[in-house]
């Protein structure tokens, strides 16, 4: 089950990729927020693409991407793709009625674009209207080791605001697929979204144990 939507009401979001490693959480997002019923605005940078093609394996034209063809034709209606360079489009101006913006994956080039107010395209634009207007800005970097650099563009977006989400997997509800760690960590970013969602058991309190589990007398 990948959504409720008699728990909240559908929202409009702007979801944006870029040429992190990691392509499988931001298809994954985008397919699970539509399925919810939610409206995506969806942005994608040409290193995205390229991620797309050699990550992913999808048949992605790069001159000319049709990135709706990747979801499921029910799931379309509610979906809007915009081109990078389209300064112009929702995601890009404050009074559209973007409940939130998520970079997913977040390269470490963007991010640190994001983090010093370098709006160059719509993503970098995108990010920088949800910092403006005290909107959740969701990034979700997927990089290791992580220099100092690194670090300090981390913790300036985290200062700004940013809610500042690695791509790190947990083990703890013993996955068996792939999918089930990408669905764990787009799990955290729809709670930070406050979005309802069953992808991911969640952790419950161990029964208390025995003098007499695992032979101990």
């Amino acid at each position: 089950m990948t959504g409720d939507r008699s728990l909240a009401p559908t929202r409009a979001f702007a979801v944006c990729w870029s040429g992190g490693s990691g392509i499988a959480y931001g298809l994954r997002l985008v397919e699970v927020l539509l399925a919810a019923g939610h409206t995506v605005h969806l942005c994608a940078t040409g290193a995205a693409l390229r991620v797309l093609v050699h990550e992913a394996g999808l048949p992605v034209d790069l001159a000319r991407p049709d990135l709706a063809a990747l979801f499921a034709p029910e799931l379309r209606a509610r979906l809007r793709v915009h081109d990078l360079a389209a300064v112009e489009a929702a995601p890009a101006s404050g009074s559209a009625g973007i409940a939130a913006t998520i970079v997913v994956p977040c390269s470490m080039g963007s991010l640190a674009r994001i983090a010093h107010g370098f709006s160059s395209n719509l993503v970098e634009r995108a990010a920088d209207v949800a910092l403006k207007e005290g909107r959740p800005l969701v990034v979700v970097p997927r990089e290791t080791p992580l220099s100092v650099l690194h670090l300090q563009n981390l913790l300036e977006l985290a200062r700004l605001g940013a809610i500042v989400l690695p791509a790190m997997p947990g083990f703890y509800h013993r996955p068996q697929t792939v999918a089930e760690l990408v669905d764990f960590v787009v799990g955290k970013i729809l709670d930070r979204l406050a979005v309802p969602h069953q992808l991911v058991a969640r952790w419950q309190t161990p029964a208390p144990r025995t003098p007499y589990d695992e032979g101990e007398v």
